[in-house]
C-alpha cells in the first residue's frame, strides 16, 4: 500500500481537532505544539507514540529542522464500500449549504452505528474516535486524500454563515451495485433524519449517543454500545421481556 507524507498540522486539521485538544492529549503546551507544527521543534519518541494512539495510525515520524512530517498508513477496512457510501452522500446532500466535513463525519457515524444496531452487521466498519465535536472516522483523511488524487472527489473551502467550512463535491457517480437494498435504505433513512441538520446540531445529538458518551477523549468508540442507546436515538425495536 502506498503511503502519503503529510504535515502534522494537516493531520490535525483533517480530523477537525483544535490545537488545544491535541496539545492536551500529547501532554504538552499549545506553544510547544505550534513549534512542532512549524518544524521548529522535533517530536520526541513518546510524543510520536501518543500521536499513533490518538489517530489510530501506523506512523513513522521524520523530525528535521523546519520539517516535521508524518508518514501514514491505515489498516484495510471495507474501504471500497466506504468510498461508494461517501460518493452517494455527496450526490444526495454534498451541495447543501449546511453540509461540510463535520456533517459528513456525523452522517457516516450514524450510518455505521444505526446499521449495526438494527442488523448487528457492519456496512463500512470504520473506526470512530471521540473528538470534541463528536465521532470522527480515523480512516477518512487517508482514503479521501487518495480519492482526491484519483479525481473521484474535489475539496473546496466555503463559508456557512460566519464559519469556515470544508466541502467535498463528487466527480464520479457512486457504484450502487456494491450496496445492498437494506444498506441503501439505511443510508437514505439517515439522510432523511439528519441531512438538513447543522454541524452544531449533529454534534449535540451525537454527544447524547452512548458510544460517544462512554468513550474517553481520543479513544475509539465501541460499536456494541449502540445497544445501550437512549430511546430517542435507537433505530431498533426490541422485544419487551
Amino acid at each position: 500500500m502506498s503511503v502519503k507524507k503529510i504535515n502534522a498540522k494537516e493531520l490535525r486539521d483533517s480530523y477537525g481537532m483544535s490545537q488545544e485538544d491535541l496539545a492536551l492529549r500529547l501532554g504538552i503546551s499549545r506553544p510547544t505544539l505550534i513549534k512542532i507544527e512549524k518544524g521548529e521543534r522535533p517530536l520526541k519518541i513518546s510524543e510520536k507514540r501518543k500521536l499513533e494512539d490518538i489517530f489510530g495510525l501506523v506512523a513513522s515520524v521524520e523530525s528535521e529542522s523546519k520539517n516535521t512530517n508524518i508518514r501514514i498508513s491505515i489498516p484495510q477496512k471495507n474501504i471500497e464500500k466506504f468510498k461508494q457510501v461517501f460518493l452517494y452522500l455527496l450526490e444526495k446532500v454534498g451541495s447543501k449549504p449546511n453540509v461540510g466535513m463535520t456533517v459528513i463525519y456525523k452522517l457516516l457515524y450514524f450510518i455505521d452505528f444505526d446499521y449495526y444496531e438494527k442488523y448487528e452487521e457492519q456496512i463500512m466498519g470504520l473506526t470512530y474516535f471521540r473528538n470534541h465535536h463528536g465521532p470522527a472516522p480515523r480512516e477518512f483523511a487517508k482514503v479521501v486524500d487518495r480519492m482526491k488524487e484519483d479525481e473521484e472527489v474535489e475539496a473546496v473551502n466555503s463559508k456557512f454563515f460566519t464559519y469556515d467550512q470544508k466541502k467535498f463535491l463528487p466527480r464520479k457517480k457512486a457504484d450502487l451495485g456494491s450496496l445492498s437494498g437494506k444498506e441503501l435504505e439505511m443510508i437514505d433513512d439517515v439522510i432523511a433524519r439528519y441531512g438538513d441538520r447543522t454541524a452544531k446540531e449533529l454534534s449535540r445529538i451525537s454527544h447524547e449517543d452512548m458510544p460517544w458518551a462512554a468513550a474517553k477523549p481520543g479513544a475509539d468508540l465501541e460499536y456494541d454500545h449502540v445497544f445501550y442507546r437512549p430511546d430517542n436515538l435507537s433505530v431498533r425495536e426490541f422485544e419487551e421481556l
